[in-house]
């Protein structure tokens, strides 16, 4: 198991820079974020664009990978994180387009994951989005699997502000939902891994990867606090979330890291663990970012073998 980290808070930094620093500190792997280069409405951890995958060559692919390469890193995946269910068929069309180019980029680079979101309707219950998922992403998946591409859905709600508000801007967040797309697409769709969701939604990480752990193609490593005291101010589980779930890096929240690798361990997962940097205690600069991510380093280092 190789343990590294998402590119995208490093959003005005180079790849090389990045990853130039991800060696020197002990890392091994990369999940790059994609996000298009430009006209990209981005949200808070979104947007960045660590590779141009509309405009990349064969060459510049192998460039890309041989000099990561070079520096002892390997690509965990490419990360792009869209509403690929967006009401607005122009905005919704336009992701699908670049998620596409994030697929062809993936089999350039010899990179087996592409790491998104199913995407939703904010403003529908879930089974009317599932209804529209079975007729969105029959393609997506056919195009993957025509680049020999897996699509790991992360299983994050997307319910943060009242902008997402009453249902969130994705649908692959339940047990129930998750059934209903491994019954249609196992093998080529399977789970971008986030125990932090679990942790904001009181459900137990142990039975979640005991049924679901053959089907992890990538494993972020996320950490969450639940401010208790907002949390009785919201009205509690009936807020879903809003305000009272606070992000951190690994070993700073309420995770049980024990208890997580274990199950993965037991449930034969063998991919990378990449640490996704939210934390709003270590960012504003490169170097508050580096710290943030070597905190989660030291925390983790001891499980990944």
């Amino acid at each position: 198991m190789k343990l590294g980290f998402l590119t995208a808070p490093f959003a005005d930094t180079p790849l090389m820079d990045v990853a130039e620093w991800a060696s020197s500190a002990g890392f091994e792997a990369l999940e790059i974020a994609c996000w298009p280069k430009a006209g990209y409405a981005a949200r808070r951890y979104a947007g960045t664009s660590h590779i141009d995958v509309a405009n990349l060559s064969d060459d510049k692919a192998r460039e890309i990978a041989d000099e990561l390469a070079g520096m002892g890193l390997s690509i965990s995946g490419l990360g792009y994180y869209p509403n690929p269910l967006h009401p607005d068929p122009e905005h919704r069309e336009q992701v699908i387009g670049h998620l596409r180019s994030v697929i062809e980029a993936a089999r350039k680079l010899d990179v087996p994951v592409v790491n998104t979101f199913m995407g939703a309707d904010q403003t529908r219950n879930p089974d009317q989005n599932w209804e529209e998922a079975l007729k969105v992403w029959p393609d997506i998946v056919r195009f993957a699997e025509d680049n020999g591409v897996r699509i790991a859905l992360e299983h994050c709600s997307m319910l943060f502000t009242y902008d997402e508000w009453p249902a969130g801007h994705n649908l692959a967040w339940s047990p129930r939902q998750w059934r209903r797309i491994l019954e249609q697409w196992a093998g080529t769709v399977g789970m971008n891994f986030d125990p932090s969701h679990l942790v904001w939604q009181m459900l137990d990480a142990e039975r979640w990867i005991g049924e679901f752990g053959e089907h992890i193609y990538h494993f972020q490593a996320q950490d969450l606090h639940i401010d208790r005291d907002a949390f009785y101010e919201a009205g509690g589980a009936m807020s879903n979330g809003m305000g009272w779930q606070v992000r951190r890096l690994p070993g700073l929240g309420s995770v049980d890291w024990g208890l997580v690798f274990r199950s993965l361990y037991r449930a034969g997962y063998d991919g990378d663990c990449i640490i996704e940097h939210e934390d709003r205690g270590f960012e504003g600069s490169d170097e508050l970012l580096k710290r943030g991510f070597t905190i989660a380093r030291d925390v983790l280092r001891p499980y990944c073998h």
